[in-house]
């Protein structure tokens, strides 16, 4: 009963995570949808693994090619999905179709073989890998079974190392477009991308233990797909949260873009300061949590060049640094004035996102907690 609880539980966590991705509407974003569909892969893995496991044998053999495909799809879909947070708008297959290319080639030339193999020998090669070992279709199998774990090992190392390379290189154009100090950063990106390291090296220690091994193995089952179904939730929980790492795709990396800001008149400069200081400080536009430079952008009459660039030369801070500076001159107001509000009360109040992004706000600028910050305003009344 616990085997097959634990068989399922990844399952369950991946069609959870897929129609919750997927159904979220009120955050729908191109990411976020594209890794309701990555659930699906991990999802036709565990439901192959759980009929080789409970020896449906008259079964699994209908699943063993879609199990080789879905298993080489999986890191570079999940490669794809860091693209779509950091460098791609959209997903086409123009464009990505050359990361699904291998393992295409790979499972294709895979189910050819499986087609050309006598059926009593293949399905009998399933549960028996030493089973018709001498003849030349079983042969051919067991070569590209080989081919298919290096190429596997391969992409783990691949994607996240490419993952991790989106997000150094990217990561901080979030902190120039939203004002949420959560969302200006990448903690559950790198999250999500330690995640799939620890799922990949898992499974594939796994696969070279193989099967056949496992099969009698209920203790490793037991850690092992806990483990899978711990970072799949992880993997789910942090990307309904993540949003995208460089949401407008073109801001602010053209070094002539960032060069216009230094033909434009100073007066104009200065109207545009102007502006910006007027929504701050009359409109107190820092109170929306949801506020984005785009919302400056459209309020100002210019472009998000000139707004960021601006911020960035006369005060030396980037667009989330600038607004959660008024948010929290505007915190401490509130806290000599109401000392009794709860963090919630505070954080809504004040404009922050929410309690952690109000304690990370504060933390950046004063490098101490909320706590002590709040002795301290005490201390000079």
């Amino acid at each position: 009963m616990i085997k097959t609880i634990l068989l399922l539980s990844p399952i369950y966590v991946t069609l959870f995570w897929s129609i919750s991705l997927y159904g979220n509407e009120k955050k729908h974003s191109i990411p976020r949808l594209f890794l309701s569909k990555f659930m699906l892969f991990p999802l036709i893995i565990y439901i192959s693994h759980f009929i080789y496991f409970s020896h449906l044998t008259a079964i699994y053999p209908y699943f063993d090619v879609v199990l080789q495909y879905a298993s080489l799809l999986v890191f570079p879909v999940y490669y794809i999905y860091f693209r779509l947070l950091t460098v791609d708008q959209n997903f086409s297959f123009k464009t990505h179709a050359k990361f699904l290319a291998v393992p295409t080639l790979l499972s294709f030339t895979y189910a050819v073989g499986v087609l050309l193999t006598p059926t009593i020998e293949y399905r009998t090669w399933l549960y028996d890998e030493h089973a018709y070992s001498e003849t030349g279709f079983i042969q051919f199998l067991s070569v590209m079974r080989s081919i298919i774990r290096i190429v596997y090992l391969m992409q783990v190392v691949i994607s996240v190392t490419g993952n991790f390379i989106l997000i150094r290189k990217h990561g901080e154009k979030a902190e120039q477009f939203y004002s949420d100090i959560q969302d200006g950063r990448y903690n559950n990106a790198n999250m999500l991308n330690y995640s799939i390291i620890i799922m990949g090296v898992a499974a594939f220690t796994f696969t070279l233990l193989g099967r056949q091994f496992l099969i009698n193995q209920d203790t490793l089952i037991y850690v092992g797909w806990t483990v899978f179904s711990i970072m799949l939730f992880i993997i789910g929980y942090m990307g309904i949260t993540q949003k995208p790492i460089n949401p407008t795709f073109d801001l602010d990396t053209n070094s002539e873009e960032l060069n216009m800001i230094e033909e434009l008149p100073v007066g104009t400069q200065k109207i545009i300061l102007k502006k910006i200081l007027a929504l701050f400080n009359e409109k107190k536009i820092y109170l929306d949590s949801q506020l984005t430079i785009l919302d400056i952008v459209k309020a100002v009459g210019t472009n998000r060049t000139y707004i960021s660039a601006i911020i960035n030369q006369q005060y030396n801070q980037n667009f989330c640094s600038f607004v959660n500076s008024y948010r929290i001159d505007e915190l401490e107001r509130t806290i000599l004035e109401n000392p009794y509000f709860t963090y919630d009360t505070l954080a809504e109040y004040c404009g922050f996102g929410s309690v952690n992004s109000l304690k990370r706000a504060v933390f950046a600028k004063t490098g101490i907690s909320v706590s002590e910050w709040k002795k301290q305003l005490k201390m000079k009344e």
